[in-house]
C-alpha cells in the first residue's frame, strides 16, 4: 500500500473545504502554521507561511514529507504532548487524525495550547456509513471492525464539535463536509481497494474479499454503487 497516494486522495476529498477554512481562519497573513499529523506532506506542501511546521510520529512519512515540503521545518513527535512554546502558531491543524489517537481531547487541547486558531479539517463516522446495493453492507462492517482493530475510534467524526467544547476552543464552524454519494474514478477506486485490501489481510478470507471487489466492480459499472461515510470538519479560537 503505497501511503503517499491514499493520502494525496485524502487531500483531494477535502480541497474546497479546507480552501474555504483556511481562508476564515487567516492563513493569507498567518506567519505560523502547524500540521499535527502531517504525514507524507499531502496538505503541508500547497501552504506558505514564512514559518511552515509539520509533527508526525512516523519517521519514514517525515522523510517523505521533507522531499513534498522541502520548505517545512519538521519534527518526529506525538500529538499527545506538542514541544511547542504556549501560542506559537496562528494556525493549527489536523487532517483525518484524530479517530487514530488514543486522546483525541488531549490532542485537541495540545493543539489549543499552542495555537490561537484550531482546525479539524476531516473526521469520519463510520457508524453512519452508507454501502448500496444492500450486499455491500458487509464490506462497510468489516472495513469498521478493521479500523478498531487497528486502534482507531471509526465513530469518532460525530463527537469532534462536542471534544472542540471540552478542550475550551470557541467553536467557529462546524458540520459535515459533504452530504450524499462519494462517486469515484476508476484511479480512486483501486486506491481504495488497496487501502481495503490492506486492512482486512488476515481477518476476512481472501476469496471473500474477491467476491466483495467484484459486487463492488460490477456496482460502480452500473452506477449502482452508493459508498458514504458522514465526515466533519470544526475550526475554532482560543
Amino acid at each position: 500500500m503505497n501511503w503517499n497516494t491514499r493520502y494525496l486522495q485524502q487531500a483531494a476529498w477535502t480541497h474546497d473545504l479546507r480552501t474555504y477554512l483556511f481562508e476564515q481562519a487567516g492563513l493569507k497573513t498567518a506567519r505560523r502554521i502547524l500540521e499535527v499529523g502531517c504525514g507524507t506532506g499531502a496538505i503541508l506542501r500547497e501552504l506558505s507561511a514564512p514559518a511552515l511546521h509539520g509533527l508526525d510520529i512516523e519517521a519514514g512519512s517525515l522523510d517523505e514529507c521533507q522531499v513534498q515540503a522541502p520548505a517545512a521545518s519538521l519534527t518526529l513527535g506525538d500529538g499527545h504532548f506538542l514541544p511547542y512554546p504556549d501560542k506559537s502558531f496562528d494556525i493549527v491543524y489536523c487532517h483525518y487524525l484524530l479517530l487514530w489517537v488514543k486522546d483525541p481531547l488531549q490532542v485537541l487541547c495540545e493543539m489549543a495550547r499552542v495555537g490561537h486558531s484550531v482546525l479539524a479539517l476531516a473526521e469520519p463516522d463510520y457508524s453512519r456509513r452508507v454501502d448500496e446495493p444492500s450486499a455491500l453492507k458487509l464490506l462497510g462492517e468489516w472495513q469498521t471492525e478493521a479500523l478498531r482493530r487497528q486502534g482507531a475510534n471509526p465513530s469518532f467524526g460525530a463527537s469532534l464539535a462536542e471534544t472542540f467544547y471540552q478542550a475550551g476552543i470557541r467553536l467557529i464552524e462546524t458540520g459535515p463536509i459533504q452530504s450524499g454519494a462519494v462517486v469515484k474514478s476508476a484511479e480512486e477506486w483501486e486506491t481504495e481497494w488497496a487501502v481495503i485490501q490492506s486492512d482486512l489481510a488476515g481477518i476476512v478470507p481472501e476469496r471473500e474479499i474477491q467476491k466483495m471487489k467484484e459486487l463492488d466492480e460490477t456496482a460502480r459499472k452500473n452506477h449502482e454503487r452508493v459508498l458514504h461515510v458522514p465526515t466533519f470538519f470544526a475550526w475554532g479560537k482560543t
